[in-house]
């Protein structure tokens, strides 16, 4: 690179040119900067002369690129030993999760919260690497802090530090939820009119329950202490709000509490909550069914069981006459379906309901909710489910044949609920031989159901093809769910005080957040299992002091979609120290 200077009669002006050698074989001159006119340089030369400083600036221009472009020489000799206690390797990968973290605003989060406390630890940096080591290396917190090492930046903070952040984090939880929403809005367009909401579970390895950890129903079918987790998920399959409770508390009324908090917090107005029959409760469906003026403010769409429906609905929703095809006019009878033909269709019948769903009278005086039920059939999903259960059919006979059945609560999808056994003859007597065979009757009562799915709405503006559509996206809480449990693994819990419970958890919806946001970025390309592999294998090699970093993962498809999604690359050959803090300064940038 070179000085540039063009005259004029009153003035002057600077540039920085380079030389570049076109295909042809021609030389042309472009300029790479303007440094601006005399007056301009002059100022930015602080007392020295404009010519002088900007020929300095080239020079140093032309310093920097030879750093970066020069080939570094490293030599190792086989019968040295490496030092002691030297690391040599180190995680890039978090620099991701890192441009999401920072992206968010949640280190201005943290600069708030300590603000408001007194305490010398780095809230910022703890939390941070607690959400990169749930993604990376999800374990104890001891096992994290340890993990936290391995990264470019190493950890400010001791272990006493990190359960002392825990305490104050619990305390801000709603805070670092109702920021970490607003500031999310900055980084992506969030559709928050279509909240969904669902419930799970995670047990504690202890054997004795307290308030908060109680003996219940696990999801993970665990004998052990659980607590509760409700989740608000919005249109997009980001997390907006968690709370938990206490592991025997009924799940349906966890919603209005933390739905009212949202409304508050967030400033949400208009909105459809859906939901699955689990939690789709007479009380929740009313709370979700307000209008002002004529104007819907709150509305819901709810999975309703078809096997649950009073007998002359359920009568309606089996009838094989009256179905539809979205945009066609003609109906069907679906015991006359081509299968070839209709395999990928999705019938359906609808109708408006003014009774409780329950089959219960309503009360004098009451006003009735009134409901659009919209019941679908499917030929692929009734083979899905037939083929389903024939494969436990077929595992309850092998229990049966082998004798290794058990009397156990019989689950929706546990083969030892078509077991029934008898301890009597053909005749009626008493004997001592328990005679386990399968129970058809329930087996043809089940399939009945095949093929049929059923929502309930108080919509009465938003077209069928619609309502499904949102219906379809339930899946993905449950794959947020999913992720925290087998990818962040979130169970078991090891704490023991209930603020350091509900911190933790707060990390996991934390790290969760970020992820989600990183896989948009990624236009969701890849599996969630394929972006942590991948990030958790980035690492970096270190040849020795001042000799910078080497790349020591595979460069790929989504390593490349990586770096262009965050802006900074990781993958050169070697990366100067000056280069690499140039990377991790590009990732807290917002």
């Amino acid at each position: 690179m070179k000085l540039g200077v063009t005259k004029s009669k009153n003035s002057a002006s600077f540039y920085v040119q380079k030389s570049i050698r076109k295909k042809n074989g021609t030389v042309t001159t472009i300029t790479i900067e303007k440094l601006g006119n005399i007056e301009e340089v002059r100022a930015k030369a602080g007392g020295k002369d404009p010519y002088v400083w900007a020929q300095e600036y080239v020079e140093e221009l032309n310093r920097k690129e030879y750093e970066e472009q020069k080939e570094i020489i490293v030599s190792y000799s086989p019968a040295k030993l490496i030092k002691k206690g030297e690391q040599k390797a180190y995680n890039c990968g978090y620099l991701f999760l890192q441009k999401v973290y920072y992206s968010l605003g949640l280190d201005k989060i943290c600069k708030t919260i300590s603000s408001r406390h007194l305490f010398e630890y780095d809230l910022n940096d703890i939390l941070s690497k607690l959400v990169y080591t749930r993604i990376l290396y999800p374990s104890s917190k001891l096992s994290s802090n340890k993990q936290a090492a391995s990264f470019l930046e190493a950890p400010s903070f001791e272990l006493h530090d990190i359960y002392r952040a825990l305490s104050v984090l619990a305390e801000e939880n709603d805070f670092i939820q109702s920021e970490l929403y607003k500031n999310s809005q900055k980084v992506m367009e969030r559709r928050s009119d279509i909240l969904y909401y669902d419930c799970t579970n995670y047990y504690f390895e202890l054997e004795e329950a307290d308030d908060l950890r109680r003996y219940g129903k696990s999801k993970q079918h665990q004998p052990l202490p659980i607590v509760g987790m409700g989740l608000f998920m919005d249109h997009d399959g980001i997390p907006l709000a968690f709370d938990i409770y206490p592991g025997n508390k009924n799940e349906q009324p966890t919603l209005k509490p933390l739905e009212k908090k949202i409304l508050n917090d967030y400033g949400l107005d208009q909105i459809i909550v859906c939901t699955d029959a689990g939690l789709s409760s007479k009380t929740n469906r009313k709370f979700n069914d307000k209008s002002i003026n004529g104007e819907r403010l709150r509305s819901f769409i709810t999975t309703q069981s078809v096997k649950q429906l009073p007998g002359y609905l359920k009568e309606f929703a089996l009838d094989p006459e009256g179905w539809h095809i979205i945009g066609s006019k003609k109906t069907y009878n679906i015991n006359e379906l081509d299968e070839n033909e209709f395999y990928d269709e999705v019938f359906y019948k609808d109708r408006w309901i003014k009774e409780d769903l329950s089959g219960r009278k309503i009360k004098k005086g009451a006003k009735p909710l009134e409901q659009h039920l919209i019941v679908s059939f499917s030929i692929k999903y009734r083979n899905y489910q037939a083929k389903i259960r024939q494969g436990q059919i077929e595992r309850a006979q092998e229990l049966i044949d082998s004798g290794k059945y058990k009397q156990r609560p019989k689950n929706q999808n546990d083969p030892h609920r078509f077991i029934t056994r008898d301890a009597m003859t053909e005749e009626g007597e008493v004997c001592k031989v328990e005679i386990p065979y399968l129970n058809t009757a329930l087996i043809e009562e089940e399939a009945k159901y095949d093929g049929f799915y059923s929502v309930c709405t108080n919509l009465d503006d938003m077209g069928i093809d619609e309502i499904i559509r949102i219906n379809k996206k339930r899946w993905e809480i449950e794959e947020c769910f999913r992720i925290m449990k087998t990818e962040f693994k979130a169970r078991p819990v090891y704490l023991q005080r209930e603020d350091r419970i509900k911190a933790h958890f707060l990390t996991c919806f934390i790290s969760l957040f970020v992820f989600r946001i990183l896989e948009k970025k990624l236009d969701e390309k890849y599996t969630v299992e394929e972006i942590i592999t991948t990030l958790r294998d980035m690492n970096m090699h270190r040849p020795g002091d001042k000799l910078g970093y080497n790349p020591a993962y595979t460069r790929t498809d989504l390593t490349d979609d990586l770096h262009a999604a965050c802006g900074f690359r990781t993958d050169y050959e070697i990366i100067t120290d000056a280069n690499m803090k140039k990377v991790i300064r590009e990732s807290k940038k917002r």
